[in-house]
Formats: C-alpha cells, sequence, structure tokens
C-alpha cells in the first residue's frame, strides 16, 4: 500500500460528458467570494447583435434539462474560437472566453435556426442538479479543475488514463491501436483495479487493455453487488451509458437529459455510502471536457505531456474547466478545493494519475503532465472519517416517455458516438484457443495498416445491434 497519509484504500472515478464547470456548478455558492463561480452577469458577444447574457431555465421539464440542444461544437478548431473568440488565434495570450455564442450559432449539424445563440449560456440551479449539488457542498467542490486539453473526448479521457493524448487533437480520424501505456498498467496485481460500464466502455480504445477483458465488468448487474459484498478494489473506473438502447443515456453529453447522470451520481454514491469500504473511500466525480458549453475562467499554460506529436497543437494549454467533486468521510463539509499554494499548476486529468500513483505506490510518473498535476491528498483534510455524508442522496423524479426513446433511437450519431461506433469496429475477434495470440495478430494487423470495415450506421437504432455484438464477441460472459 502507497500512502495518502493512510487515510484511502480505493479510489471511485465516474467521468461524466462534455459539461463545463459553469453549467453545471456554476451557481452553487453564489454569495461566496471564495468560490469562482457565475456572477450572473457574464456575457458573451454574439456577432452584429446584442450580447448574450447567462441565464436560467428555472424548469425542471425535459426540454430544460437538456440544453443545450443542439450539439454545440467540441472540435479543436471549435475550442479555439470559443475560447479566443471570432477572429482570435491560439497564442501565449490569456484566452478571452469570448467565442462560445458565435461559435454555437456557426455550427452546421442541423438547420442554422435551431442554434440559438442563449442555449450556449444556460447554466442549471443546485435545484435543478440536487445530487451533484448535494455531494459538492458536503464534502468537496474543485473549482480549479481543467480539462487536460482544448479537445474532443477521446483526447481527454486518454489524458486520465494514460497522461497523454499521444498527440491526438480530436476522436477522428482514429488512430488505431492506441498502444500507450495507461495507469491500470502500473498495478502489479490486475485483480487490483476494475472498469465498470453501461454499453460500450471507451477505455476498450487502449490496446494495453485487451489482455485484460476480465477487468471489465457490467456497471447496472455487478457494481452495486460488488461494493456491498465489500469487493471495491484499489481503482475502480466508471463508464456512463453513451448510446439510447432499452433506455436514455445517462453521461449528460448535450442534449441528453442531465437528469439521468443525476440519477447515475446518485446510484455510485447510494452503492458506496452504504459499503464496509466507505471510511477508506475516496469518490471522484469529474467530467471529460466542457463540450462547448461556456465556462468563465480563462484555461493556462500547461506543461506538454512529451515531446513529440507537437503539430498543429503543442498541448501546451489545458482545456476549459469542469466541474470536479470529491468525495470521501476524510473531507470537511463545504470545502472548496484550489490549486495548492507555490508555484504550481492546476488540477487536470492527470490529477488522478499522480493520486493513484501515490496512494498505491505505482512509480514514477507516466508523462510530463502527471509529474506536476497536484495530487488530491490534500483534499482530505479531516484526521478521522468523521463525515460520513448523507445515507442515501435522491434525484429529482423523471419520468421516460417510450416518444422520447423512440426519438433518441433514431437521432443521428453524435461525433462521440460515431467514433464509440467505430472503436467497436475495431476490437479483435477471438478465433483461436489462446486470446492473448488472437490479440497480438490483431494489433500486428492494424499497425500494419489493415483495418476492418466500419459498417455505415447512422443512428443508435441501426448502431447499437453492431456493437453489442463485438462487445459479446470480445469480452464473451462478461458483457451478458
Amino acid at each position: 500500500m502507497g500512502n495518502l497519509g493512510g487515510k484511502i484504500e480505493h479510489v471511485v472515478v465516474l467521468m461524466m460528458e462534455n459539461r463545463s464547470f459553469d453549467s453545471i456548478l456554476g451557481q452553487l455558492y453564489p454569495e461566496n467570494p471564495g468560490f469562482d463561480g457565475l456572477t450572473g452577469n457574464e456575457t458573451n458577444p454574439n456577432h452584429g447583435k446584442d450580447d448574450v447574457k447567462v441565464w436560467n431555465s428555472g424548469n425542471v421539464d425535459q426540454k430544460s434539462m437538456s440544453i443545450p440542444d443542439p450539439d454545440p461544437g467540441e472540435l479543436w478548431n471549435d475550442i479555439n474560437m470559443q475560447l479566443f473568440g471570432l477572429d482570435g488565434k491560439p497564442g501565449s495570450e490569456t484566452p478571452a472566453m469570448n467565442g462560445f455564442v458565435n461559435n454555437y450559432v456557426r455550427q452546421t449539424a442541423e438547420a442554422s435556426g435551431n442554434y440559438s445563440p442563449e442555449s450556449i449560456m444556460h447554466y442549471y440551479t443546485p435545484e435543478q442538479l440536487p445530487v451533484i449539488s448535494t455531494l459538492a457542498k458536503q464534502f468537496a467542490v474543485c473549482d480549479n479543475w481543467f480539462a487536460s486539453a482544448p479537445c474532443q473526448t477521446w483526447p481527454n479521457r486518454f489524458f486520465l488514463h494514460c497522461a497523454t493524448a499521444e498527440g491526438y487533437e480530436n476522436n477522428s480520424p482514429a488512430r488505431f491501436p492506441y498502444l500507450m501505456e495507461t495507469v491500470f498498467n502500473r498495478f502489479s496485481n490486475p485483480d487490483a483495479w476494475k472498469i465498470y460500464f453501461h454499453d460500450f466502455p471507451q477505455t476498450l480504445t487502449l490496446s494495453r487493455l485487451w489482455p485484460h477483458i476480465d477487468r471489465f465488468r457490467l456497471f447496472e448487474t455487478e457494481f452495486a453487488k460488488d461494493v456491498a459484498a465489500g469487493k471495491l478494489p484499489s481503482y475502480t473506473f466508471i463508464e456512463p451509458r453513451y448510446f439510447p438502447d432499452v433506455k436514455l443515456p445517462n453521461d449528460q453529453h448535450p442534449p441528453h437529459h442531465v437528469g439521468m447522470g443525476e440519477d447515475l451520481i446518485a446510484e455510485v454514491y447510494n452503492a458506496l455510502r452504504s459499503a464496509p469500504t466507505w471510511e477508506k473511500t475516496l469518490l471522484v466525480i469529474v467530467y471529460d471536457e466542457h463540450g462547448g458549453n461556456y465556462d468563465h475562467v480563462p484555461p493556462p499554460k500547461a506543461v506538454p505531456p512529451d515531446n513529440s506529436h507537437s503539430q498543429p497543437f503543442g498541448f501546451d494549454r489545458y482545456g476549459v474547466r469542469v466541474p470536479a467533486v470529491l468525495v470521501s468521510p476524510y473531507i470537511k463539509a463545504g470545502t472548496i478545493l484550489k490549486t495548492p499554494e507555490g508555484p504550481s499548476f492546476p488540477f487536470d486529468h492527470t490529477s488522478v494519475i499522480a493520486t493513484l500513483r501515490k496512494c498505491f505506490a505505482l512509480g514514477a510518473p507516466i508523462s510530463h503532465r502527471d509529474a506536476v498535476a497536484p495530487d488530491l491528498e490534500c483534499v482530505l483534510n479531516l484526521d478521522t472519517p468523521s463525515n460520513l455524508g448523507p445515507d442515501k442522496v435522491v434525484p429529482l423524479p423523471y419520468a421516460v416517455s417510450p416518444d422520447e426513446l423512440v426519438k433518441a433511437l433514431n437521432a443521428p450519431l453524435n461525433d462521440f458516438q460515431k467514433a464509440m461506433h467505430e472503436a467497436a469496429a475495431h476490437l479483435p475477434i477471438r478465433g483461436g484457443i489462446n486470446i492473448l495470440d488472437d490479440i497480438e495478430n490483431h494489433v500486428e494487423n492494424l499497425v500494419k495498416g489493415i483495418m476492418p470495415e466500419v459498417p455505415d450506421h447512422r443512428t443508435a437504432a441501426a448502431a447499437m445491434p453492431f456493437i453489442s455484438e463485438k462487445l459479446r464477441t470480445f469480452l464473451g460472459n462478461v458483457a451478458k
């Protein structure tokens, strides 16, 4: 066992999708000058028209809880405009954070009239998101946690697992095989970690995890059972539901209903809170990237993770600030976590790797980025696990109508879903007696550029049977 003051034996990370800090937690402490949230007066220009002010719908109906709709831009080029403005260019200057509206109204996936400039400036209140808001107040919120890069989902999730995105700014074009070292592979005992997933784990894009298919488990059938039995591993990573199938997605990716994500966060917390391992557990709830949603805090410069793949982006700036909530009985209620004093870098996704390395003695940094990332020992500010937290958190009730599910199933795949569909096509095929041989042969073919065919599925209704079958074929009984 490593060391986090001897307090933590189990780290659990739940990574949600595509929301900025301001959009989810900006109104958590509206009267607290020590909290870097929204004043309610922030604006963004709309070229040739009046500025657009941050706002809240005040409602909890399906439409209000799915803002913004349509999905904002999240490509590297989109984020540059969001950060530096309509005519700004990335450089050494501090981002003005004045291009969110102008970028949103210039999206082209749907008819231009669908992109209301107000949508991108919307935020939620604690009353609308009682689960994450309750946990943030009862334990700790970090108002200084940034996405690791101003990039899409895959690069930022790679930073969480690998401390690098290997130089790739966007999900696509895919670069299979992804052979980066992962923090999971640092554990000498493979039983020390598990990945719980709903439909398709994005972590399966990482080829170094393919030999460990027994570590991938279904969240809905196994997580609560394992936790209740005291079988929580040293490190647990949880992936939400990304696609509609028999249920709606619970990842909170716009325009997915944020209440579905509240259900998931509550399910994770409630299971951990009632477990025999609770007093030795640290739960980290964080979001991969901002997904185009407005945030007022400029991302600072960052240490590049390595010395390669520096064009067109050197990975020398953090992405937009994202929600981060830290939960443990060792955390004083009402804690607002800031960047540690002294010459230091802010928290980012590689802070999880720095924390795991420190807690479980996993060795040297994986990259230059996690080498400088602050770890989370500083948030454990109680000497004893005396803040047990609420016995249970309860999300707002919400009933999904059959029409909603049908609409979601037949909607066009978003960019992330398209990338996951492509990832499923690139999974190894188990044909021989030795799965390790199958994996090795498959990786060799991918390195040679021998790529499998990716079917032209345009909707979740068409894509999910293919994804599920590819997953079952590779994971076997795990995915049933």
